[in-house]
């Protein structure tokens, strides 16, 4: 189903293109108008150049990297248990640790993306970062670690890893995690840079661009889940390693053979440099009353704007206080005969940079909860179902393969939401995107919310089908599969309404940033989800009560855990809503179609 409706892709926006076909009057521009180039620096030729042409192509590149990432990942909490011998508690402690730093250092990609190297630049070097890592794993593990070979499947127990043997294994691990990391956010925004926004045509499949990469994310996922978490259960660990390296070899392959035909944006130079100029120029006029008439603030003439690679922002009304960096002063007046000065003079595109920041934090921290929620598939989840009745008569089913329902479920919703709901919506709304993204990550707090109302009800009857304090439930584990598919069909709303909302929002100037931050939600997700763990733990726990998550969950109450994260998805969701209607919209200068009306609730 997803390999077909990737390749329908043309046709849809075909589909889509002629609809809008219609209502637009203006001539269509052989170049594009947002500003892109080619790889020589000209203006993109659009009849050369993005595209499906060549976002299909960063897609298969996307999926195969996320299938060697999974590869590791899956399983690597066992890898750690088993073959390097930790402790089940640390174990899991390193990988949510080494889970989150990979979320964060998409920031540090967005960062050089952004500023320095540009989207294409960026994502090869940081491909190249995570073939090392993973080709450095895969050979670590084959000559040092999983020794005899075959150990490590739950019954033959490894040799005792040496010094060098580890220290190795980190260091891939964490360069694999420095490699994705930073990869991530740039090929997110690389991908959705090859739709020219200004075109109506191209418009729409920049807005379908979003779901189809959540799709590759999960298409990939599922082979990982499925028949490389089963090798590498057997002890096969080098087979399964070796695959991720093979995997993520072909995707920069596939990545460098599309680069005559890729569209790029210029980087913008330091942010941080552009965003403390503002604060600076603001404070030193503090005194400095703005005037009422915003034509009055300063901002360069033409049509090109001050922040290289970026195209101007329209005022707007929130934060004033800000505008102040872009007050003329009678100083000013006598600087600009000179040089302008950006730490005393700053155009309103800049001040609007630093606005929009500011703008979507309140939004972004909403979904900090969310995050907590999908971050249970991969712990409690699974402790769970483990101590639940896994058995299919002798075959027994491995507690985490059940993800592969919570994969199934974003494939089969993000078809469904782009086949069946958008058309409907649309009509209703008015709106070709049917919902918008703000309305999206709400259903998706919402649906996320409903996940864990589901897992609370499963942990109520295994605690009922517990006859024998210390083992399993009678409650069979499929009875997880409403939880998992409620998280999967969470996901398409919130994660693929992130991108849109967050790259969308974004000045051109922070694009991959904005990217960056739906993955730096899960980063803080996974350390936030740690400290409630923990604090419910202490909490609930004493001399004579082993608390709601004891080591044995047959002594415990995970279902109060579970109806506690609903109690606090409910309060987050009232807060989203507030922000949400508070939210304004980016408004570009040189968009005449109304693109900044998007992200209303």
């Amino acid at each position: 189903m997803a390999s077909s409706e990737i390749r329908s892709i043309p046709s849809k926006v075909e589909e889509a293109a002629n609809d809008s076909k219609n209502t637009e009057d203006k001539v269509i521009s052989p170049i594009t108008e947002d500003g892109s180039v080619d790889r020589s620096g000209n203006p993109a030729v659009k009849a050369r150049t993005g595209r499906w042409k060549s976002a299909v192509l960063l897609l298969v590149n996307y999926g195969l990297a996320t299938l060697a990432f999974f590869g590791v990942g899956v399983n690597l909490v066992l890898f750690l248990t088993r073959v390097l011998e930790q402790e089940n508690a640390d174990a899991a402690n390193n990988v949510s640790k080494w889970t989150g730093t990979v979320y964060i250092f998409s920031l540090i990609g967005a960062f050089l993306s952004d500023s320095y190297w540009g989207r294409y630049l960026t994502c090869a070097i940081f491909q190249l970062i995570y073939v090392v890592g993973l080709m450095l794993l895969s050979s670590a593990s084959w000559f040092l670690l999983v020794k005899p070979s075959g150990c490590g499947d739950g019954e033959l127990e490894c040799n005792p890893p040496t010094t060098t043997g580890t220290a190795i294994f980190y260091l891939s691990i964490y360069l694999i995690a420095f490699g994705y990391g930073g990869y991530q956010p740039s090929i997110a925004t690389f991908g959705s840079d090859q739709f020219d926004v200004m075109d109506p045509y191209e418009r729409n499949s920049k807005i379908a661009f979003f779901s189809y990469f959540y799709l590759a994310l999960n298409v990939g996922s599922l082979f990982s889940n499925t028949v490389l978490v089963y090798y590498e259960d057997l002890g096969k660990w080098a087979i399964g390693f070796w695959t991720s390296s093979g995997s993520a070899v072909l995707a920069l392959l596939l990545f460098l053979l599309g680069t005559p035909s890729y569209r790029h944006f210029k980087p913008s130079g330091n942010p941080l440099t552009r965003i403390a100029q503002v604060i600076f120029a603001a404070f030193s006029k503090w005194e400095v009353e703005v005037p009422s008439n915003e034509i009055m603030l300063y901002e360069v003439e033409g049509k090109e704007s001050a922040v290289a690679g970026s195209r101007k922002i329209l005022h707007s009304n929130e934060f004033r206080f800000l505008d102040k960096a872009a007050t003329l002063t009678a100083d000013d007046y006598c600087m600009r005969a000179k040089m302008n000065n950006p730490w005393k003079l700053c155009t309103v595109t800049q001040v609007e940079e630093v606005k929009c920041v500011l703008k979507v934090l309140p939004i972004w921290l909403c979904t900090i909860i969310y995050s907590v929620v999908f971050t249970q598939m991969a712990s409690l989840f699974v402790e769970q179902g483990a101590s639940m009745n896994t058995k299919i008569g002798t075959f027994h089913i491995p507690p985490a393969s059940m993800s592969v329902f919570d994969i199934l479920s974003v494939l089969v919703f993000i078809v469904i939401y782009r086949r069946v709901l958008t058309p409907v919506l649309s009509r209703l709304s008015n709106n070709p995107k049917g919902l918008t993204e703000l309305q999206r990550m709400g259903l998706g707090l919402v649906i996320g919310m409903l996940a864990m109302v589901a897992a609370g009800l499963v942990e109520v009857e295994r605690l009922k089908g517990v006859s024998v304090p210390d083992e399993p439930s009678s409650l069979s584990i499929f009875c997880q599969i409403p939880q998992y598919a409620l998280i999967g069909a969470s996901e398409v709303f919130m994660y693929v309404g992130q991108l849109e909302f967050f790259n969308g929002q974004a000045p051109d100037g922070i694009k991959s940033f904005g990217s960056s931050l739906s993955m730096a939600s899960i980063s803080l997700g996974n350390y936030v989800s740690i400290m409630i763990v923990n604090l419910v733990t202490t909490v609930t726990s004493g001399d004579k009560n082993p608390g709601w998550i004891p080591g044995n969950l047959n002594h415990g109450h995970l279902d109060r855990f579970y109806f506690l994260l609903v109690i606090l998805t409910a309060v987050d969701f009232i807060l989203y809503v507030v922000c949400a209607k508070w939210y304004k919209c980016i408004k570009l200068e040189s968009n005449d179609d109304g693109e900044e009306m998007i992200a209303k609730v």
